[in-house]
């Protein structure tokens, strides 16, 4: 039986999910979160999730209500061997902080940027992009001279982490000046299996 995920299609948090089940492989039933009586907030979908946040998602008698919490769920339980989470402790102990880069200063930069410039969502835009590009400095220091986030391969946290670099402009950010994160979002676009974030 098909995972569930209680989606909204552009929504960065549900992209990460759908594109690393895409990634290994993994077969998802999308149910529309706009669709359901009330949305977010309706007594149907706080059933799901009492939080009312995206994604959600239920896989047999377990429900998940974190992107990351889903991939590393997804990895571990449905494409274990794929090589998404490195085997070495140093390089988990890396992914681990660029989840926390996710949850953190890319929630708080590109993802409020465009939060406040495409969803009119009230915030300081000014410092959500100040928050952004000192994110974009260190991604664009680090991917200098390697071609992933960790290791040699793509993980799971080029996963976590593309989506609201992908979909920056959407926030008023210029990603003209970071032509390695540039290179890096092209190749994360080159993976079999990439399905893009709708863009606006």
């Amino acid at each position: 039986m098909p995972l569930q995920l209680y989606d909204v299609p552009k929504s960065g948090h549900c992209h990460r999910v759908r594109l690393g089940a895409s990634l290994m492989g993994v077969d998802l039933d999308l149910v529309p979160v706009m669709d359901m009586e009330g949305q977010r907030q309706g007594a149907a979908y706080l059933a799901i999730n009492p939080l009312g946040q995206v994604p959600a998602m239920v896989d047999g008698d377990v429900t998940l209500r974190d992107s990351i919490a889903i991939l590393q769920h997804l990895e571990r339980v449905h494409a274990p061997g794929q090589g998404w989470m490195p085997t070495d402790a140093w390089e988990r102990a890396q992914v681990d902080e660029w989840f926390a880069i996710a949850v953190g200063v890319m929630f708080h930069g590109p993802n409020m940027a465009r939060l406040i410039k495409l969803f009119n969502m009230p915030g300081d835009h000014v410092a959500a992009v100040a928050q952004s590009h000192k994110l974009f400095d260190l991604m664009e220091a680090h991917l200098q001279d390697r071609d992933w986030l960790v290791g040699s391969r793509a993980t799971l946290a080029d996963i976590a982490c593309y989506s609201y670099v992908a979909v920056a402009g959407e926030g008023d950010l210029d990603l003209t000046p970071y032509p390695h994160i540039a290179a890096w979002l092209g190749r994360v676009q080159g993976l079999d299996g990439f399905v893009d974030i709708p863009r606006s």
